[in-house]
């Protein structure tokens, strides 16, 4: 039988920074007869955790609430009409909980973990039954509790809306969980990948992680005309997987092919838009805004992280449940490469 309480990470309101993360104690929710009660095992952060609490995030929130979108752990109980689950399965988040198949709408945005829904920085958590996914055969819960977001919103990027082909090329920028996930995704795929770091020492990871071209952007800053001369024929890149939003998209469109499209992810290179999407008509591109995605497209991830042996990049750096505030400020800091993770005990 679980415990009567848990033990939870929860964030007063947005905006009010790492410090006001609390680490309490609070009842473990009864399970009604659709959902099911996990114990988690790991869990792990994004960007958007970071940008919750420190009021960067542009989508709608609902605080109070339980942190965290990713967490992967163990079924312990399961309600009267759940047909999905037993006791002792494995299983991984959704992040969006209402956003079971097809193209994302308006409720479903309403129903992200750790932003609308209480998340999964916890022990013990209750979801409805179709609010999880079963964890691949071929990792570990440390592993599996990375791809609720990150890799999913990546797969979002690369097959969601124009599926990559073999011998294609994807641009992935940095270090972070969705670049190097868009990184494993496209190799495995046979496409030829280009990455852009700012250190040499991270060239040399990513290099190992398979990328065929990396560029210092800090010692190249016209890195676009660069990642378009290293394609075939000069043609431009396919997929880009753009994560610096503001900062990095006048670059992204200088490297896209025509008919290319450019997956906008996220803003860590700042708000201030420097490049106007009107670009995108000289450019015959598509720039697509993605909201990570639903339970069928996280299904099919799943399986080709099990085909193809797909292992997550997770920092070397694995935080206790405990420590949960010292890993945002961690992640805060870019002193990770790839995921960040927190065991929970």
């Amino acid at each position: 039988m679980p415990p009567s309480n848990t033990k939870q990470w929860y964030l007063p309101g947005k905006g009010t920074g790492f410090d006001s993360l609390a680490f309490i104690d609070a009842p473990v929710p009864k399970v009604g007869e659709n959902e099911v009660l996990v114990k988690l095992h790991a869990a792990s952060l994004n960007f958007r955790d970071l940008a919750i609490a420190t009021g960067l995030y542009p989508l709608p929130t609902k605080t109070p609430v339980v942190v965290g979108s990713d967490g992967a752990g163990e079924v312990v109980e399961v309600g009267s009409r759940v047909s999905r689950w037993k006791k002792g399965d494995k299983v991984v988040t959704l992040f969006s909980q209402g956003h079971q198949f097809g193209d994302v709408d308006s409720v479903a945005t309403m129903t992200g973990l750790g932003g609308m829904l209480d998340g999964a920085l916890r022990q013990y958590g209750v979801f409805n039954e179709s609010g999880l996914v079963r964890a691949p055969k071929n990792l570990s819960l440390v592993e599996a509790s990375t791809l609720s977001c990150a890799a999913l919103t990546s797969w979002n990027a690369l097959y969601g809306l124009k599926p990559l082909k073999p011998g294609g090329t994807v641009l992935v920028q940095g270090t972070g969980g969705v670049s190097v996930f868009g990184l494993q995704f496209a190799k495995a795929a046979g496409a030829t990948v280009i990455a852009t770091t700012s250190t040499n020492e991270k060239a040399a990871v990513l290099k190992k992680l398979g990328a065929d071209h990396v560029i210092n952007y800090k010692e190249d800053p016209n890195w676009g005309e660069t990642a378009k001369k290293l394609t075939r024929n000069g043609v431009g890149v396919d997929h880009i997987i753009e994560i610096g939003g503001a900062g990095t998209l006048e670059q992204s469109l200088k490297a896209i092919k025509l008919e290319g499209v450019i997956s906008i992810i996220g803003f860590v290179a700042g708000l201030e838009v420097k490049a106007s999407l009107i670009e995108c008509l000289n450019h015959c591109c598509i720039a697509r805004g993605v909201y990570v995605g639903s339970r069928a497209l996280m299904e099919d991830m799943l399986a080709a992280i099990e085909a193809n042996d797909i292992h997550p990049v997770v920092d070397p750096r694995v935080f206790s449940f405990e420590d949960a505030r010292e890993a945002y400020e961690y992640m805060g800091g870019m002193k990770h490469f790839g995921k960040v993770v927190i065991k929970i005990e």
